[in-house]
């Protein structure tokens, strides 16, 4: 059984279908997902998901894209939101610098703001890192609380032994089953397996071979194949591991 570990299943991508997704799900190999919110309205989705599935758990936090427009009354809320059984995270939050309008101070104070709010909570954080690996890993360490894992994870297999010496975990979603990804695959091949997740970050980043089509759940098995090919061990092994792995760090 499979644990996807960062989805979206609240995306507008899914309002045609999501009922018969989800349903289908548990059927397909799936005994948890976490539903991860981007913004305030998606993350009050995400508890309500969490709500009527009960294999389907919350994390509430503010993406980078979005930061900008924060309030304290947003960081209120979503301490607030925290308060549900089945909100088990904050996130995802971050920083992300791909953009060249991006505001990179507001970035950071609301990643500040909402690792501390994790912090205060007690709760695991769920990081999303795109073109700012260093300011990343410094405002985690400035911060001083490691109870994080970095989502989708696209550094250096030399960053990744780097994060898990902080305590954190690292996630890989279908990008290492590319046929032009080396790194994801060196990552992959050199994590250590109690510090590994999976994930699919539905409905982007869709594996092979369903490439160009909407991502689900389900293809969590994916990434689990070829980890396991690549680690030179079971996919039944490669999938009991970063189930437990995925239940300690969500506290499930």
């Amino acid at each position: 059984m499979l644990f996807d570990s960062h989805a979206h299943l609240d995306d507008e991508k899914f309002d045609i279908d999501r009922e018969t997704v989800i349903e289908a799900l548990k059927g397909e190999g799936l005994s948890y997902v976490v539903n991860i919110g981007a913004d305030m309205e998606s993350s009050r989705k995400c508890v309500e998901l969490a709500k009527k599935y009960d294999f389907i758990y919350a994390a509430v936090g503010v993406h980078p894209h979005e930061a900008a427009q924060m309030t304290d009354a947003d960081l209120a809320e979503l301490e607030e939101l925290s308060k549900h059984e089945k909100v088990v995270a904050i996130g995802e939050i971050g920083l992300d610098y791909h953009y060249d309008d991006t505001d990179e101070e507001a970035q950071k104070l609301w990643f500040k703001k909402q690792l501390a709010l994790a912090q205060k909570l007690n709760l695991p954080f769920i990081v999303h890192d795109r073109d700012a690996h260093a300011d990343t890993l410094e405002i985690i360490k400035e911060v001083g609380y490691f109870n994080g894992v970095m989502h989708c994870f696209s550094g250096s297999a030399q960053m990744a032994a780097d994060v898990v010496k902080m305590g954190m975990y690292v996630s890989l979603a279908g990008t290492v089953t590319f046929k032009n990804a080396p790194k994801a695959q060196a990552v992959a091949s050199s994590v250590p397996l109690d510090k590994l997740l999976i994930e699919t970050d539905c409905p982007y980043l869709t594996p092979e071979p369903f490439r160009g089509k909407r991502n689900n759940p389900s293809n969590v098995k994916c990434t689990a194949m070829k980890i396991s090919e690549l680690r030179g061990i079971s996919y039944e092994e490669l999938a009991k591991i970063t189930l437990e792995n995925a239940k300690k760090f969500y506290n499930i």
